[in-house]
């Protein structure tokens, strides 16, 4: 399982403070916590609270001054996305693009030139697909055009997008249908991805409603999560549910197992 970092974004306050009064601590502190609970990246998002380049370029450089986790690159702006890359220590992941082929033919080959991996959003100019079918015709697209420009399928991780359970409840089902026809674009499969919190958006069991549907999730394909690193049952619940899918050795210590063999 790929875990990526969600905190260190904009849209939280502390965050917010941070970028405002250039406190690096906070953004340290939560770069540091994320990578001891296991983050394999960490992304870094400004939320809507700037569009200056240079507060971006700021929080990259403040994540990596104490930790060495790969950077998720989280902007839609390509201007941002280049020069980031060019700040990452490692390879990046660049969150994200969408279906639309003027921006696939952007990122993909840039993702390509700098080694990074792309998550591509499975929606298009028309906005965030209503069923499974859409999905995985936006999510092929996606494919095609990946392999076609040279980026490898376990470069690319695929995101059905989700939705707020609240609002939109039929929309999980579709998200898991799209993960498991993901997974036969190719053998092996490109890496699938969702962004977990916005299932348990303004819900009042958000931890219990994103434990759940990940381990559905997973055991329908997903490999990766843009999520709360730090909820340790989480973490272990996908664990477990690796594990009963027999893609982890058991033992009776095997949580512990597993997380000294990725430190390691």
């Amino acid at each position: 399982m790929i875990f990526v970092g969600e905190r260190i974004n904009g849209g939280f306050k502390d965050i917010q403070k941070a970028i405002k009064e250039k406190d690096k601590s906070i953004i340290g502190r939560w770069a540091k916590i994320q990578t001891e609970a296991g983050a394999d990246y960490l992304d870094v998002n400004m939320g809507a609270l700037s569009n200056k380049l240079d507060d971006f370029v700021w929080m990259i450089e403040t994540v990596q001054e104490v930790v060495s986790t790969p950077i998720s690159i989280d902007s839609n702006k390509l201007s941002f996305i280049e020069k980031a890359i060019k700040l990452c220590h490692k390879s990046p992941l660049i969150n994200s693009t969408t279906a639309d082929k003027e921006k696939l033919d952007e990122i993909i080959p840039l993702a390509v030139e700098s080694n990074a991996s792309l998550i591509g959003l499975c929606m298009d100019k028309k906005g965030a697909p209503r069923d499974a079918n859409k999905r995985v015709e936006l999510g092929a697209t996606l494919f095609s055009e990946a392999i076609e420009k040279g980026l490898p399928e376990d470069k690319l991780f695929l995101d059905p997008i989700t939705m707020p359970l609240k609002f939109l409840q039929e929309q999980a089902s579709s998200v898991l249908e799209a993960i498991r026809q993901f997974t036969l674009l190719s053998s092996p499969p490109p890496h699938i991805i969702i962004g977990l919190s916005n299932i348990s958006s303004q819900t009042k069991e958000e931890e219990l409603i994103n434990r759940i549907f990940l381990v559905m999730c997973i055991e329908a394909g997903l490999d990766a999560a843009i999520c709360d690193v730090t909820d340790e049952e989480l973490v272990n619940s996908a664990i477990t549910c690796e594990l009963i899918l027999n893609k982890q050795i058991y033992s009776d210590s095997f949580i512990k197992a597993y997380k000294e063999s990725r430190k390691k």
